[in-house]
């Protein structure tokens, strides 16, 4: 791969094969630059957040993001290499896909329930591939699908910034979406769901993607004002606007709460965090990485009160006042931000057939199918085989596994037999910098580190039965990307080649 300018657009040049192609040097997620990621055969992994691109076509394999990239003339001549492009294109950094529209006179309904990335995308494909009948997408949220990732990260963006897709494109496709609205029920036997007002809607194939919601504090007090969860759009609001200058205590030392502490730190009068475990990310991650990014957090003075939970909230007037835990300490509080992990969105099947598991979760096989013809169910809400763990059932609540899942669903209702293959990526932001995470490191044993944990330059393996079943990194990249997509091939990398000095089967 080679970076090059045409005027003063940038462009990825690749030869694979022994042909050269040209295409779009930005990921269309949020422009990293794709020279800096991996190439694996004809596809390049961007080194942030994982999207993969085929440098022949342009167009997204593997998410996050919705946009493929724009491709370019390419001609060798007299051993020199040209790119051509169009005038009229040179300022583009990322291309929709063609897409199909609604055609009236098609009587098939295809009904998307939930507001995530997992029903855009499922709408994105099925008019990518021609499907022409009506497509209905339902939330409960007040804005379309938007960037959700960003509500615990920067918690005062502006709504408009953070839209997935704007109006004209739902309009220009014939996606009908209806915002505020809820689905309370559905009756397979007649292919309908109940609304919240009591009319019912009909389908043809329904997508079950209502995602999780926050788990709610069982303590007493936890109904006061100034108790929030973080859900939706107006919540992240609501919390930045009754946190500046105040004193927050944030409860949960996972990826939502560190997330949360770290946005504060610099905006709240003081913030406090309250921990079950010694140290954050402790089984995620593993208690080094959680011992540096609980000292990233302690230079921005917030406060850590771990291997401790809340034993009650109190009050003055109906709101906050203090914070009980249960070594008898008291934080005082006038904001608290509870982060104590989700429950999925699945209490409206009761009744339909559908089947859930221990958690609630909605069971689904490969190609995203439920066990109750012509439902299928996506992202966050689903229990679906890893192909990774041998085809184990999990529940991953990746921003890229939804999207991932929305495609395979699409493709399935449309009968073109596509499984779910990929590979788990997700990211943190703490402190403005960045951890990234591939595979699913559930049961591992082992850590085997590079670099150095406490010099916040790392890249740790996570090692279960002798081969790296998950990687994460700082300021490490492309390593968790390329590792990714070795997994994505279906490379075994084992515990000896962890350890090894030589890592240039990483290919950095």
């Amino acid at each position: 791969m080679k970076e090059v300018t045409v005027e003063d657009q940038k462009v990825l040049l690749v030869r694979t094969k022994g042909q050269y192609s040209a295409v779009g040097s930005r990921c269309s997620h949020y422009n990293a630059p794709l020279i800096k990621g991996t190439l694996v055969g004809e596809r390049v992994r961007c080194p942030f957040h994982g999207a993969c691109f085929n440098v022949r076509t342009g167009d997204i394999e593997e998410y996050p993001g919705l946009d493929s990239l724009p491709t370019y003339k390419v001609n060798v001549k007299d051993g020199n290499v040209y790119v051509s492009i169009n005038k009229k294109s040179m300022k583009l950094t990322k291309r929709v896909r063609e897409m199909c529209t609604v055609q009236p006179d098609v009587k098939h309904t295809i009904l998307l329930v939930g507001g995530g990335p997992a029903s855009l995308v499922c709408a994105e494909t099925l008019r990518q591939n021609c499907y022409q009948g009506r497509i209905v997408i339902i939330t409960k949220d007040s804005l379309p699908p938007f960037d959700k990732p960003k509500l615990s990260k920067a918690m005062n963006v502006e709504s408009s910034n953070i839209l997935l897709r704007q109006d004209d494109f739902y309009q220009q496709y014939g996606i009908e979406m209806w915002i505020g609205k809820e689905v309370v029920s559905v009756n397979p036997t007649k292919k309908s769901v109940m609304m919240s007002n009591g009319s019912s809607v009909l389908y043809d194939q329904l997508l079950i993607s209502t995602g999780c919601r926050a788990r709610s504090l069982s303590c007493p007090g936890s109904d006061l004002k100034g108790v929030h969860l973080l859900q939706c759009y107006d919540d992240a609001k609501e919390i930045h606007a009754s946190s500046v200058g105040k004193r927050a205590v944030v409860i949960g030392a996972s990826f939502i709460g560190m997330e949360a502490a770290s946005y504060l730190s610099d905006k709240a009068a003081s913030v406090a965090l309250v921990g079950p475990t010694e140290f954050p990310f402790e089984k995620s991650l593993g208690p080094e990485i959680g011992k540096m990014t609980k000292k990233m957090l302690e230079e921005a003075n917030v406060k850590f009160f771990m291997n401790n939970k809340v034993k009650e909230i109190r009050g003055e007037n109906g709101k906050v006042k203090e914070v009980v835990l249960n070594d008898g300490t008291v934080l005082e509080a006038d904001v608290v931000i509870a982060g104590i992990g989700v429950v999925p969105n699945t209490d409206f099947l009761a009744g339909s057939d559908v089947a859930v598991d221990s958690r609630k979760a909605v069971i689904v096989d490969k190609f995203m199918r439920t066990n109750v013809p012509d439902i299928f169910s996506a992202g966050d809400v689903t229990s679906f085989p890893l192909t990774i763990r041998r085809d184990q059932s999990v529940n991953i609540a990746h921003w890229q596994m939804a999207h991932a899942h929305g495609r395979v669903a699409a493709l399935n209702m449309l009968n073109k037999p596509t499984t779910i293959e990929s590979i788990p990526f997700f990211w943190s932001v703490l402190g403005g910098k960045s951890i990234r995470y591939a595979g699913y490191g559930e049961g591992y044993t082992e850590i085997i580190f590079k670099g150095k944990v406490e010099e916040r330059k790392f890249l740790a393996f996570y090692i279960k039965d002798e081969v790296v079943v998950a990687a994460s990194s700082l300021m490490f990249d492309p390593a968790v990307a390329h590792v990714a997509e070795l997994m994505a091939k279906g490379t075994v990398i084992t515990k000896a080649q962890a350890q090894s000095e030589d890592l240039s089967w990483l290919q950095m």
